[in-house]
């Protein structure tokens, strides 16, 4: 069941409560021992800057699925720790990602400790909106070496790096153009970065001159050139030993997504009734996200049940697949499902749901709303199930939700929603839509399909 833990961090007790947040969480996710000591430091560190730059937050620790879609699904979890304020927000989020830059008269090493410690590590913020900082950790790549954890939470200084994207495996080496991050985390006042403001380059081989949007999503990693993985000559993902393969195996190659979402429980509680999965099957990804019927642990039950059946289906369509939950959930109290199956060979996408999960879909700038069909999984299907279909192109983003989103919420126009990691699209998402005006009354789930960027490894 989705087990999160949502650490409402408003004073410093609550930095031990992130420690053992992130310690259940590297459980769950099978984390070994140094791992689990990573993923404690980062969770204390996230919480300790929520504390030293804004007035609080909320710490979301939980097991996800890898944002990388596999056929191994949820056997390939890892630690998510994503860190939301709405405080006024980082002014320079380049410079802040800079080593030694503090506003609170600290080290200026929280974030860097951060960075060192994550796999992947992105941090997005909004003048007078807040910040999102999203961390993720997972059990140690074959031939990687993880930089020793002090007592303090600290990497050791001087130890091996893992490496990085450009790196040497093995050898902890990172290219020449990376630098630490070190910056407070969220809540530091002035504006958001201008455009044109130089993209700190750390962790991923950054390229100096590339620049960021304003309140642009900051990974880790900084910008790189736009070439495919692997691509040669040109840059444009074409090289020459690319040039007599054909348009399906290129696009393949070069059409690589991410996953991610965000899973808050009502009240505080430690199941969520919403859960979401992605996994692949050949050359097509399937993203669902299940809304149990209420809320605790049955709804848990049945939203489980249907990402367990899932992994069963992979390779039917969104209509067939379905109809196999709607059989999987019987003796369940239902679910709300809605499900999209991308082609990545054909660049298009089929969409089908039963129930309130909403669906928007974004391409060339234009959102689209995807509409299921009324009923309840595993208790009432629709006799005929309709399939949507759409060309993944034009910048594309995909957007489930569940009813903990207001019932009105539409997405900002044109690139409002930051695309650089899915889970902080919803972490930005599910913040931007609250208001204290309308309380939550059930569980709130986003899940999120984007293209990788082409600076990712």
């Amino acid at each position: 069941m989705p087990r999160v833990w949502d650490v409402a961090v408003r004073d410093w007790t609550r930095v031990h409560d992130a420690r053992a947040a992130a310690e259940g969480a590297a459980a769950l996710a099978g984390l070994d021992e140094r791992r689990t000591a990573a993923a404690v430091a980062v969770a204390a560190e996230l919480a300790t800057n929520l504390l030293k730059h804004t007035a609080g937050g909320r710490l979301l620790v939980e097991a996800v699925p890898a944002p990388e879609p596999s056929e191994e699904g949820e056997r390939s979890r890892v630690v998510q720790l994503a860190a939301i304020d709405d405080g006024p927000g980082i002014g320079d989020v380049p410079s802040a990602l800079g080593d030694g830059f503090s506003t609170s008269g600290s080290r200026g090493a929280g974030l860097g400790t951060c960075r060192r410690l994550a796999d992947t590590f992105t941090v997005h913020s909004t003048p007078g909106r807040g910040t999102v900082a999203v961390a993720r950790l997972g059990t140690t790549p074959p031939g990687a070496q993880v930089p020793p954890v002090t007592s303090d939470g600290a990497s050791e200084p001087g130890s091996p790096h893992p490496p990085a994207a450009g790196g040497t495996p093995g050898t902890g080496q990172r290219p020449a153009a990376a630098a630490p991050l070190s910056a407070p985390h969220a809540g530091t006042p002035g504006a958001a970065p201008g455009p044109g403001a130089p993209v700190a380059a750390a962790g991923c081989g950054g390229l100096p001159g590339r620049t960021a949007p304003p309140g642009a999503a900051v990974p880790a990693g900084g910008l790189r050139s736009g070439r495919a993985p692997g691509a040669g000559g040109s840059g444009h993902g074409h090289g020459p030993a690319e040039r007599h393969a054909t348009r399906s195996e290129r696009f393949v190659r070069l059409a690589r997504v991410r996953a991610g979402g965000l899973n808050i429980p009502y009240g505080g509680a430690e199941y969520s009734g919403d859960a979401w999965t992605c996994v692949r099957a050949g050359d097509t990804v399937t993203l669902m996200l299940a809304d149990g019927l209420g809320h605790g642990p049955e709804a848990a039950r049945a939203s489980s049940a249907a990402v367990t059946a899932l992994h069963a289906c992979a390779d039917l369509g969104p209509a067939d697949v379905l109809r196999r939950l709607h059989d999987a959930l019987k003796g369940t109290r239902g679910a709300a499902v809605s499900l999209a199956r991308l082609d990545l060979a054909a660049g298009r996408l089929r969409f089908a749901g039963i129930g309130n999960v909403g669906a928007r879909l974004r391409t060339g700038g234009t959102w689209r709303h995807l509409l299921a069909r009324p009923g309840i999984v595993g208790v009432h299907r629709p006799t005929t199930l309709r399939e949507e279909e759409a060309d993944w192109t034009g910048d594309p983003l995909l957007i489930l939700h569940t009813d903990g989103l207001p019932s009105r919420w539409a997405p900002p126009p044109g690139a409002g929603l930051p695309a650089a990691d899915p889970a902080v699209t919803a972490a930005v998402t599910i913040r931007d839509a609250s208001s204290p005006a309308r309380p939550v009354r059930d569980d709130t789930a986003v899940a999120v399909l984007t293209p990788t960027p082409p600076e990712l490894p």
